[in-house]
C-alpha cells in the first residue's frame, strides 16, 4: 500500500506524495461577515467553466526529515499521465538519490509515460494508496487550506488571475515549515510513511 519505513530507512530515500487538483472561476462560498442589511454580492464571469489544474508534491527529507513543497499548474488543460510524468521528471532533478513516490490509482498515474519515466529513473520507487481514501495522501490538506481558506468567496476576473493567485498561495505555503508538517500530522498514515516523528510533533 505505502513505503515500508524499514526500507525508505535502508535506502535513505526521499518521501514524495502527489496530488493534483482543479480550480474554477465559480467561486467556493462560504459564510462570511457582512453589514446588517447589505447581502454580500460575488460577481463571477460568464465563462466560469474555464479552470486551472494544480499538481503538488509534498516531500520528506531521509536525512533532515524537512518538509519539501514542489507544484505547477496548466491554465485550462489537465494532467493527464503524460504531463504528470514531464513534472515528476521536473522534480527528480530536484532530489538527489532515492525517491519513494506515493500516489493514488488515477488514470494520470499509469499507463506508457509512467513505466516509461520509471525505466529511466531506477533510483525511483511508486506506491499507489489504497482506492477512496484521500484522507491519506497530506497534498489533499493542503488543497484543504487553498480552497476552503485562500480561495473561499474569490472570484476572480479571469482564469489566469486565478492561477496565480493560487500559485502564489503555494509559494507561501512552500516556505512555512509549520503548515507543510501540520498536512503531514493531519494524516492518519504519517507514522507508518516516515517511520519516525516529525519535527514539531508531540
Amino acid at each position: 500500500m505505502v513505503a515500508d519505513p524499514k526500507k525508505r530507512a535502508t535506502e535513505k530515500a526521499h518521501l514524495v506524495l502527489i496530488d493534483e487538483t482543479g480550480l474554477l472561476l465559480n467561486p467556493l462560498v462560504r459564510r462570511t461577515l457582512a453589514p446588517r442589511g447589505e447581502t454580500p454580492l460575488l460577481i463571477v464571469p460568464g465563462a466560469h467553466r474555464k479552470r486551472t489544474s494544480v499538481i503538488a508534491a509534498l516531500s520528506l527529507s531521509p536525512v533532515t526529515h524537512q518538509p519539501g513543497l514542489y507544484f505547477q499548474s496548466l491554465v485550462n488543460d489537465y494532467y493527464n499521465n503524460v504531463a504528470t510524468a514531464d513534472f515528476v521528471r521536473d522534480l527528480l532533478r530536484h532530489l538527489r538519490g532515492p525517491v519513494i513516490l506515493v500516489w493514488d490509482n488515477g488514470n494520470n498515474h499509469k499507463g506508457a509515460p509512467i513505466t516509461k519515466l520509471l525505466a529511466d529513473y531506477p533510483r525511483l520507487t511508486i506506491e499507489r494508496l489504497p482506492p477512496y481514501a484521500p484522507d491519506l495522501n497530506p497534498v489533499e490538506q493542503l488543497w484543504q487550506h487553498l480552497k476552503v481558506g485562500h480561495l473561499a468567496n474569490y472570484a476572480a476576473p479571469d482564469i489566469q488571475t486565478l492561477d496565480d493567485k493560487a500559485l502564489d498561495f503555494l509559494a507561501t505555503a512552500k516556505f512555512d515549515r509549520e503548515r507543510l508538517l501540520s498536512c503531514f500530522k493531519n494524516t492518519p498514515l504519517y507514522k507508518p510513511l516516515t517511520g519516525h516523528r516529525l519535527p514539531g510533533s508531540q
